[in-house]
């Protein structure tokens, strides 16, 4: 069976749904009881500050510290020197305290993802626990002077920990999982009309297409925002979502952007929205992608000089879109 027929068969496991959609609740319903405590926690677990999946660097932690244990027993069985056995005990122990965070985070992320990777995190999470015991047992071997069956443990997990990494690469990789889904391709460079503004109203989330691309319009008093339609998430579609303010909620998962600038006010999102000026013209809403400001000022004013300001503005409502 070819490793791709791993994961079809891990998709296939029925049984195992009632499981998942438990866990998912009890995660979901710990996280709301804290109310917007419990979201703030959420959101540092997701790595929305980070604007980077924070459990994807915690990961890296207990595979070069479990490595580095490897090394050194190898070291130590060759050289029959001391320090080499000192150094495997405190890679294995740096090892599991960066599995406890990596498995916080993990756990985090999972309970917004939907079938089948959720059944594939699922197994991912459980294999890596098998892991974590089998290096937790030959700490404590070693401990105990029984230093032989601890590196026999040691390797073993180590192999179950890269079937477990295994699994999570088919998370990012094959499933989507953790990357950006906002596409930031195709959105104009120029201002080119794709909505009539007659049909916008005050605190209406519309959805305009542009080559393709789907964009979110909103307006809010006398200001238009646009942003990439497609949430960054999981690709949820923004214009079904509910508007908060001056932010807008992803109707799969309650991720939230603000309107200003895309930016992630709450996850399990990481990545902002890509955001689009806004401007009316003819009756039309017309939209390129947001230049920031000092890009803005090296480009070539466009405005006739011999307009008044009142005369451009009346021509030309611009608002910038998150």
């Amino acid at each position: 069976m070819g490793t791709q027929g791993i994961v079809t068969t891990i998709t296939r496991q029925e049984w195992l749904e009632p499981a998942e959609v438990r866990v998912q609740k009890l995660l979901h319903n710990a996280f709301a009881s804290g109310g917007r405590g419990g979201q703030k926690v959420k959101n540092f677990l997701h790595g929305t500050w980070l604007g980077h999946p924070l459990h994807v660097i915690l990961t890296d932690v207990p595979i070069g510290a479990w490595t580095a244990a490897l090394v050194f027993d190898l070291l130590e069985v060759t050289s029959q020197r001391r320090e080499f056995a000192v150094a495997a005990e405190k890679s294995i122990a740096v090892g599991l305290v960066g599995a406890a965070g990596a498995a916080v985070t993990g756990l985090t992320d999972w309970q917004d993802i939907d079938p089948p990777a959720r059944r594939v995190g699922l197994v991912h999470g459980l294999i890596n626990v098998a892991g974590v015991a089998l290096f937790a047992t030959s700490l404590i071997l070693r401990k105990r002077k029984a230093r032989s069956s601890g590196r026999i443990l040691a390797a073993l997990g180590y192999a179950v920990a890269t079937a477990a990494a295994y699994l999570g690469g088919n998370l990012v990789y094959e499933q989507g999982i953790g990357v950006d889904h906002a596409n930031r391709e195709k959105l104009p460079e120029k201002f080119v009309p794709v909505f009539s503004e007659s049909e916008l109203g005050d605190g209406e989330l519309r959805r305009a297409e542009h080559d393709g691309v789907p964009i979110l319009l909103v307006r809010r008093g006398k200001r238009i925002f646009a942003l990439a339609e497609t949430c960054s998430h999981l690709g949820g579609p923004l214009s079904e979502g509910k508007l908060r303010g001056n932010s807008v909620q992803c109707p799969w998962h309650g991720s939230r952007f603000a309107l200003e600038d895309g930016r992630v006010l709450d996850g399990p999102a990481v990545h902002p929205q890509p955001c689009l000026e806004a401007r009316v013209r003819n009756g039309k809403i017309e939209l390129r992608r947001f230049k920031p400001d000092a890009e803005r000022k090296m480009a070539p004013s466009k405005a006739s000089p011999s307009k008044s300001s009142d005369a451009q503005e009346s021509e030309e409502k611009t608002g910038t879109g998150g």
